[in-house]
């Protein structure tokens, strides 16, 4: 089952949930009664033992050619949100345990004595998340914008102490990311001992969430075994395989639940798509900087700038799976 969301507005901060075809062409909305009570997915995620249902229904329905009693939006004329363009909580890991080496690596630090037990987390913004094709904002050019090319998977409520082996169960739906960081002004807060504040505004997601069975043999293990293609001005950053994650989105929530629980519709994040192969390339400027500082002691690639356009996409037997996160960088 494929969902999405359309048209949220500050009047109407949650949008309006949609079932998509498989094909990715049409949408349909549900059922008059279903909306009346679950007009959001936000919503929808609340009840997700009675909502799936009606739903799968309406995705059925579409698959069929079962159209009528319908409303059929085409693709082409929606205005697509964030598939949750606010939550309860966002949850980034990093979960690319390469991506961490290589950053140590290049400043010359040690590696983390939990490198390998503990995953690394942070709680980001979770609200006023952008569209697929929202700009991204540049406030300065000393403030080292960058893009992070990720996965993240949203849940129903999740009880604290819930095990890896347990977790599996919450995952409901899968989506794509892009976790806009402030690379420069990142060592300040980290350096205060807090965290992440102004260096991570909102992260803008691809407009289709994908239910893991809809992913098929690409889903195991609580990992997405396909590569996620980074275009930069036309010019491919990398194609990693999200399937390389050191620690699985399983691993990921009982680390989160740990001394709480999550509500339903959080969201966690992968962290950067990272491979040890560097030959194909990587899913943020960041880690493109750090390969040339170690190759070679300098810097030479850029952070973003005004009119660069980012593209995230995960494609399938020919699909893209989650629609293209096509940005713009645009100075505020």
């Amino acid at each position: 089952m494929i969902l999405a969301t359309i048209d949220a507005t500050p009047s109407n901060p949650d949008g309006t949930l949609c079932v998509v075809h498989p094909n990715r062409t049409i949408v349909a909305l549900p059922p008059e009664g279903f909306i009346d009570s679950s007009r959001s997915l936000r919503e929808a995620l609340d009840n997700w033992s009675i909502t799936e249902r009606f739903l799968k229904e309406v995705h059925s329905a579409l698959v069929r050619g079962e159209t009528n009693g319908l409303d059929i939006i085409a693709a082409q004329d929606c205005s697509f949100s964030a598939p949750l363009p606010r939550s309860w909580g966002f949850l980034d890991g990093s979960a690319f345990i390469q991506h961490v080496k290589l950053a140590r690596k290049a400043r010359g630090a040690d590696l983390p004595a939990e490198l390998e037990s503990v995953p690394l987390m942070y709680q980001g913004v979770s609200d006023n998340l952008l569209g697929p094709h929202d700009d991204i904002p540049l406030r300065d050019i000393t403030d080292g914008l960058d893009f992070e090319s990720e996965i993240g998977v949203i849940v129903d409520s999740v009880p604290r102490g819930t095990t890896a082996k347990e977790a599996g169960k919450h995952v409901k739906l899968v989506v794509l990311l892009n976790d806009i960081s402030l690379r420069s002004l990142i060592p300040r807060e980290v350096g205060t001992g807090f965290g992440f504040v102004q260096s991570k505004p909102p992260s803008a997601f691809a407009p289709f969430a994908v239910t893991p069975d809809e992913l098929g043999a690409a889903w195991k293990d609580g990992r997405l075994h396909l590569p996620v293609k980074t275009t930069l001005n036309g010019e491919i950053i990398g194609s990693p395989n999200a399937g390389e994650m050191f620690f699985s989105f399983n691993q990921l929530i009982e680390h989160a639940v740990a001394t709480r629980s999550l509500s339903a519709g959080t969201i966690i994040g992968s962290g950067t798509v990272s491979n040890e192969d560097s030959h194909v390339g990587s899913g943020c400027l960041a880690e493109r900087r750090m390969l040339e500082q170690i190759a070679s002691g300098s810097v030479t690639t850029p952070w973003l700038t005004e009119g660069d356009t980012v593209s995230i996409s995960v494609h399938q037997d020919g699909v893209d799976l989650f629609g293209t996160i096509n940005q713009t960088v645009r100075k505020i």
